[in-house]
């Protein structure tokens, strides 16, 4: 029952991870595509914790905290540049 579930969450991140990349690379405008970029990189974190449940690894576990905080870091900095133009005071 649990395999089965988890082949379904793999299926939908799967595609909620398309969808944000086709928002990524249309998005109309430069809020838009951050948005999708956060998406992103969460929706790699779902994939990674899944494959940690499923292969019942806890490293998979730790890459997806690196990537949380590298993703969260990401973010900060661009949307300092949109505010402020520069990132660096």
């Amino acid at each position: 029952m649990l395999d089965t579930a988890i082949v379904i969450a793999f299926v939908m991140v799967c595609l909620a991870l398309l969808l944000s990349l086709y928002r990524l690379l249309v998005g109309p405008d430069v809020p838009d595509r951050i948005l999708a970029l956060d998406t992103l990189y969460i929706n790699s974190i779902a994939l990674l914790i899944l494959l940690g449940i499923s292969l019942k690894s806890v490293l998979y576990y730790e890459s997806a905290l690196l990537i949380a905080l590298m993703g969260f870091m990401g973010t900060l900095a661009l949307s300092k540049y949109l505010l402020r133009g520069d990132i660096m005071e």
